[in-house]
């Protein structure tokens, strides 16, 4: 038997529903060498007419021992893996190997999904609306975050977007602010990181609109008052020209004004304090 790691790592993620970690996958190389170094217990005598268990020679378990490492390190485990997702994707194969916060999985190839789904006889999978998602953005790059802040970036309640999240258990109640009334905080939880496909929360893209500084600074400004947050303050792009410009050279503007408000010359002084009506 050859030692082949891409083969092992496969059946083990096969025989089991649960998240592969590396560290577990460590665990069972340092068992494999500490069991091949036991002494072997005194086997009993076979049955009349059965055959006897198959014993490996010594040579043979030399082998395999000599192969096998006595430890795995974890970017020999990640090339391992990464390896197989590939093969797996470029050769269309109906599984696909995942990995998550809490370690790696072999999951079916969204191509044949719904027919596990129908199978299971399961519901639909989940789908969230825009209300829904850009509340779940806001959590996961403002956490903790309170209800009020939510309504404060996004303008409007946030109630039914929260509810709906927390029933998908993406969203999770993590504390309470240390403000006035002791409001709830909300976070995301590790099945977002799963329904996103990132291990962790430093993984999120950056985001020119919603970088936790300048929501920060939004928020903060936001409840000082009625004071106006301007686009650019929020990281929104803006027109360089936001305000719109007088008529100043509108024909219709200019030639009316000059034909009945000729000024004469011994009254030039006082007119020139009257200001025109703007269009």
């Amino acid at each position: 038997m050859v030692f082949n790691l891409k083969k092992i790592l496969r059946a083990l993620l096969l025989s089991t529903s649960e998240p592969l970690s590396i560290r577990d996958i460590q665990a069972v190389i340092t068992r494999y060498h500490q069991q091949a170094t036991d002494e072997p217990e005194e086997a009993s005598a076979p049955a009349p007419g059965s055959r006897p268990p198959y014993e490996p020679e010594q040579s043979e378990l030399n082998d395999i021992m000599d192969q096998a490492p006595a430890l795995l390190t974890a970017t020999q485990i990640r090339d391992a893996m990464d390896a197989i997702s590939t093969e797996l994707i470029e050769k269309r194969e109906v599984y696909r190997v995942i990995q998550g916060p809490a370690g790696y999985r072999i999951t079916t190839a969204p191509d044949y999904s719904d027919w596990v789904r129908l199978l299971r006889n399961e519901a639909r999978p989940m789908r969230l609306s825009q209300a829904a998602m850009e509340t779940l953005a806001i959590v996961a790059y403002r956490q903790p975050v309170t209800r009020a802040e939510l309504e404060a970036i996004r303008g409007v309640s946030a109630d039914g977007a929260i509810n709906r999240l927390l029933e998908h258990e993406l969203v999770v109640i993590i504390g309470r602010a240390e403000l006035p009334g002791r409001p709830i905080q909300y976070g995301t939880t590790d099945k977002f990181l799963e329904f996103i496909g990132i291990q962790s929360i430093e993984e999120l893209p950056a985001s020119d609109v919603l970088s936790p500084s300048q929501i920060s600074e939004w928020i903060r400004q936001a409840t000082q008052g009625d004071q106006d947050v301007s686009e650019e303050e929020v990281g929104l792009p803006t027109e360089e020209n936001s305000q719109p410009e007088l008529p100043t050279e509108d024909p219709e503007f200019d030639a009316e004004p000059a034909a009945q408000d000729e000024p004469e010359p011994a009254e030039e002084e006082d007119e020139d304090d009257e200001t025109p009506p703007l269009a």
